[in-house]
């Protein structure tokens, strides 16, 4: 299975970071590291305001390949021996630099709509449905590559400053290196193409990613005589090497008019080349057919050659020899074919058309190895190809995670062979399969981001084991800076029963909005929370900012709270209080009157608002029409007096001019009012 994803990985210096002078130490985030420089020597103590002791790393581990950069800040966080404060730098050290680059944002945006749409693909399509369904797939991911990768080179190409030039190019470059990847993991792992069809593949996947060539190929073609360019039989010797005999023979025709003498010797090659037998992806010959067929070919082409026909012409017979698979004369065309896996595929194509897929590696190695010789080492990416061309899956992710910039390729590769059944038995040994593992780091990376993070919600809903725990404590850290933000991170929450979390995300909205002195949306907020004891608080400020203007804010938020105010019993005294105000504004005098008598009596008023209430009886009191009942204003009565018991509530009273009058009004007014219903009452009996 290839050696462990735990493996050592070459260490990421931070950029401005004196190790060699300085200590560091460091904290952990989510999704950033924050390295702090100190001012003490490679032999000395590490103690740092604000960061905990731990080891002192002059350079940050990359986890699994996520490209780290610094941004410096400044700031007096460390300090001198004597412990006098000192300036000194502070480095945010992100592990997804990617994520922040605004080209890179179609690559992200639309692979999650082809991530989403592959998980769910319907499970039970099996044999060649399935098959063609996940290639598909790959050939959608591989056109998403493509395209972002053409914006990137159209903005190189627009820009003017060098800086951006350069980072436009290295995402181009990087791009490149990733689709190249992906299509040979599609040719040999998810497309599994066999015996005869591979090598077709193989020829296309060249075709397609060995593009230096083509501007020559242009420019001779364009030219008024193509046969006499100097670099017409580059051109030929291109053709011939990616398998391309049509345009190989056109060419070769224009040689051919061009130079009579030539004729005989054209046609025996063209005839050659007509008639090379090829593998078919319809699969009417047998291997076996087609290997007679070559060897029969390749008679004919060695007989050629041995007889002297195209002696008098050396770039004729330089075509021969590498119709003959002589490697050789392909090596001398190295410079046209750039790559070893280039070399590889044209080695096939003349030598070994029907090659296995198992026997790739014996190939691969050699040809590895004769192209690049001693003068050159492999490359990362040539150590990928390689472990592709070895059928070590494992060993691919493992070099791409430490190789790429980000968790985007690996994660999305690695869910797409998992859903061809070819990592099932793989599990990592801290309990997690790799597909989740990888797809975890990746939304973790997008959660960093102040939009991205909505596409990564997905991706943690598609990982069962710790996708939720994952989403769980990454969706606590989002900035609410806008409600509309807030909205939408808690219908997120809500739609996926994260309780928990959504009284979280409402306590936070509710007590910013209590600070900005916005007591509707305070209050809502703690409605959405359940939480009693924050809307009793706003209610009583509610109340407060009555007492204090005389009427309420918000008015639409409170008349339509519904069975939402029993959440507390202030909220629902602010509630039925509102209720009475609308009652008497509609001139529903009896109605008024008994709720006002039910806020008294059910002792859900706070004592302090008890005054109001009384108050509020006054011009029920006073009206033409009887409205209180002598039950009712002996009511009246008793909450007055119980108003007016206490010691130092008394004594307060008694001190206020204003609460004295308010007191001796009422009294009048519920005196007057219950002789006017002994009246009323007697005379009705009386009747």
């Amino acid at each position: 299975t290839g050696a462990p994803l735990t493996d050592p990985v070459p260490p990421q210096v931070v950029p401005g970071a004196d190790s060699s002078a300085r200590q560091l130490c460091f904290a952990w985030g989510p999704a950033e590291v924050l390295v702090c420089e100190t001012l003490f020597g490679r032999a000395g103590g590490c103690r740092s305001r604000g960061f905990s002791r731990s080891p002192c790393p002059s350079r940050f581990w990359r986890e699994g390949g996520a490209g780290a950069a610094a941004l410096a800040l400044t700031g007096s966080f460390a300090g001198t021996e004597d412990g006098a404060p000192s300036s000194s730098r502070v480095f945010v050290v992100r592990r997804d630099q990617d994520i922040y680059i605004q080209a890179l944002r179609k690559l992200f945006n639309e692979s999650h709509g082809i991530f989403m749409g592959l998980q769910r693909s319907e499970e039970e399509l099996a044999g060649k449905s399935r098959k063609a369904q996940l290639v598909q797939v790959s050939k959608n991911y591989r056109s998403v590559i493509r395209a972002c990768m053409e914006d990137m080179h159209q903005a190189a190409v627009s820009t003017r400053d060098p800086a951006l030039q350069g980072q436009y190019s290295t995402q181009v470059s990087i791009l490149s290196a990733m689709e190249l990847i992906w299509n040979l993991c599609e040719i040999l792992f998810v497309e599994a193409a066999t015996a005869g069809p591979l090598l077709l593949r193989l020829l296309d996947w060249v075709r397609l990613h060995v593009c230096d060539v083509d501007s020559m190929v242009r420019e001779v073609l364009s030219s008024e005589s193509p046969s006499k360019h100097e670099l017409f039989w580059n051109v030929v010797d291109v053709f011939v090497l990616q398998g391309r005999m049509d345009e190989a023979r056109h060419l070769l025709s224009k040689e051919a008019s061009a130079n009579p003498i030539s004729m005989n010797m054209y046609k025996i090659l063209d005839d050659l080349m007509k008639k090379m037998p090829v593998p078919s992806l319809s699969n009417t010959h047998t291997l076996t057919e087609l290997e007679l067929k070559w060897q029969h070919w390749h008679e004919e082409c060695q007989r050629y050659l041995q007889d002297g026909t195209f002696a008098s012409n050396p770039h004729m017979e330089s075509i021969c020899k590498i119709l003959l698979g002589d490697e050789d004369a392909i090596l001398e065309k190295k410079e046209l074919m750039t790559t070893w896996y280039h070399f590889l595929v044209t080695r096939l194509l003349y030598s070994h058309p029907t090659v296995k897929p198992m026997e790739l590696r014996f190939y691969a190695q050699s040809s590895m190895d004769l192209f690049l010789g001693r003068e050159s080492s492999p490359e990362p990416l040539d150590m990928i190809l390689m472990a592709a061309f070895e059928f070590e899956m494992h060993q691919v992710i493992k070099e791409c995670s430490i190789v790429l910039s980000n968790w985007w390729f690996v994660a999305h590769l690695t869910d797409l062979l998992d859903h061809c059944k070819l990592l099932q038995s793989h599990n990592l040994y801290f309990g997690s399969n790799m597909r989740e593992f990888l797809l975890l780091e990746y939304a973790s990376g997008l959660f960093s981001h102040h939009s991205l993070w909505q596409l990564g919600v997905d991706y943690f809903d598609h990982c069962p084991e710790y996708g939720r725990v994952y989403l769980e404590l990454h969706i606590e850290r989002i900035p609410l800076s806008t409600e509309q933000k807030a909205l939408k991170v808690l219908r997120i929450c809500e739609q996926r029963q994260m309780h928990e979390q959504v009284r979280s995300i409402c306590k936070i909205m509710a007590m910013k909005a209590l600070r900005n002195n916005r007591l509707g949306s305070a209050l809502s907020w703690s409605i959405r929370a359940k939480d009693a004891a924050f809307a009793t608080l706003i209610s009583d400020r509610f109340l407060k900012d009555y007492c204090e203007r005389g009427c309420f804010s918000d008015l639409d938020l409170i008349d339509n709270l519904g069975p939402s105010m029993l959440l507390s019993d202030r909220l629902t005294f602010l509630g039925k209080y509102r209720e009475f105000h609308r009652l008497y504004g509609e001139k529903r005098f009896l109605e008024a009157a008994r709720l006002l008598l039910t806020l008294m009596t059910a002792h859900i008023a706070p004592c302090s608002f008890w005054m109001t209430l009384l108050t509020d009886a006054l011009p029920l009191l006073e009206q033409k029409e009887v409205i209180f009942s002598a039950e009712q204003t002996y009511e009246l009565m008793r909450c007055l007096e119980d108003l007016t018991a206490g010691n130092s509530d008394k004594q307060k009273i008694q001190d206020d001019d204003i609460e004295t009058t308010k007191v001796e009004m009422l009294r009048l007014a519920l005196a007057r009012n219950l002789a006017r219903v002994i009246v009323k009452e007697g005379t009705v009996e009386g009747s």
